[in-house]
C-alpha cells in the first residue's frame, strides 16, 4: 500500500507488482527509473514512495542529508508542483522531456551530466569494428591468447561465484561503493527479474555483469559489472561477450553515469557513446 502525500512508506518488495509495470512504460531510458534499481539503492539515497491527490507517484530521497524528489511518470499541476519544490527544493533525474515543460513552467533548470547515462549501440560494442575500437579488439586477442575462459548465463547456482567475484572486488577497495546494493541484486536477481552473465578464468570465477532491459524495451542497462585479477584484456573480453549474447531487441546498451569520477569518465568514453540519456535537475528560481 503506497499512501498519499504527505506521508510516505519505504520501498519493499510488495509494491513490485504496482511499480514494475509503470517503469517499463517510460520511453526516455534514464537508468535510475526501474523498480531494480530504486529498490536496491533505496538505502544509499533513503527512497521513500508516496501517491499524490492526482494519483501520480512521487519518488522523494536525500543525498548528504539534502532532500529531493523525483516524478517520473508525469507532472502534476502547478500548485501541486510547487508545493513539492517548497517541501524539498530540488527535483532531480528530471528528464529531457519535463525539463523543457518546467523551463516553459519558469523553473531553473542545470544539466547533471556527472548522472548522463552512457548510451552505446549494441552492435558496437558486440562487433568492436573499425580504427576506433582497435586498441580494445588488441586487448581482447592479449586476453583470449592468454588465458582459459568461459562465459555462462548467471543462473541461480552460479550465483555463489558471483558472489565471491563481489567480494573479491570489496576486499580490493578502500570504500565499499555499491556492494550493498550489488549483493541484494544477486541475492534477489530472480525476484527483481535481472540478468546476466558469470565469466571464469582459468577454472576461477572473475567477473560478472547483470541488468534489466528499459526504454521500453529497446535498450539494455547493466547496473553491475565487477571483475577481479590482474588478467589484462578481462574488462574488455566482458564488454564485448555480454553485447554479443544480447537478443537484436535491445538496439542500445546502457552503461549508466560516471558520477563524476575522471577515470570512469574516460573508460566510458572509449567506448563511443552514441549518445547520452541526459538528466537535469530543477529547483524554484
Amino acid at each position: 500500500m503506497i499512501p498519499v502525500y504527505p506521508d510516505f512508506s519505504e520501498l519493499d518488495l510488495l509494491q513490485r507488482a504496482t511499480l514494475h509495470p509503470l517503469f517499463q512504460q517510460l520511453p526516455d531510458g534514464i537508468s535510475e527509473f526501474t523498480f531494480a534499481n530504486i529498490y536496491l539503492f533505496r538505502n544509499s539515497h533513503h527512497y521513500r514512495v508516496s501517491r499524490l491527490s492526482d494519483g501520480l507517484l512521487l519518488i522523494a530521497g536525500e543525498d548528504a542529508d539534502k532532500p529531493f524528489f523525483m516524478l517520473p511518470f508525469g507532472l502534476p499541476d502547478e500548485a501541486l508542483l510547487r508545493q513539492l519544490f517548497t517541501d524539498f527544493a530540488t527535483m532531480k533525474c528530471v528528464a529531457a522531456s519535463q525539463a523543457e515543460v518546467l523551463a516553459q513552467r519558469g523553473y531553473r533548470l542545470s544539466e547533471d551530466r556527472d548522472n548522463f547515462d552512457y548510451l552505446y549501440l549494441r552492435k558496437d560494442l558486440a562487433e568492436l569494428s573499425g580504427r576506433k575500437f582497435h586498441k580494445k579488439r588488441n586487448q581482447i586477442k592479449a586476453f583470449v591468447s592468454n588465458y582459459a575462459y568461459e562465459g555462462r548465463p548467471l543462473l541461480a547456482e552460479y550465483m555463489p561465484d558471483a558472489l565471491q567475484v563481489l567480494d573479491a572486488w570489496r576486499q580490493g577497495r578502500d570504500d565499499p561503493g555499491d556492494y550493498a546494493a550489488a549483493k541484494e541484486a544477486l541475492e534477489k536477481a530472480e525476484e527483481l527479474q535481472l540478468c546476466g552473465g558469470v565469466y571464469y578464468v582459468d577454472g576461477r570465477p572473475a567477473a560478472y555483469s547483470l541488468g534489466e532491459e528499459l526504454m521500453l524495451g529497446s535498450s539494455f542497462a547493466i547496473h553491475f559489472e565487477k571483475a577481479v585479477g590482474e588478467y589484462k584484456g578481462l574488462w574488455q573480453f566482458v564488454n564485448q561477450v555480454f553485447a554479443s549474447i544480447l537478443p537484436d531487441k535491445y538496439a542500445t546498451i546502457n552503461r549508466e553515469q560516471d558520477l563524476g569520477d575522471e577515470g570512469l569518465r574516460h573508460a566510458k568514453l572509449s567506448y563511443k557513446p552514441v549518445d547520452f540519456v541526459k538528466k537535469y535537475r530543477a529547483v524554484l528560481l
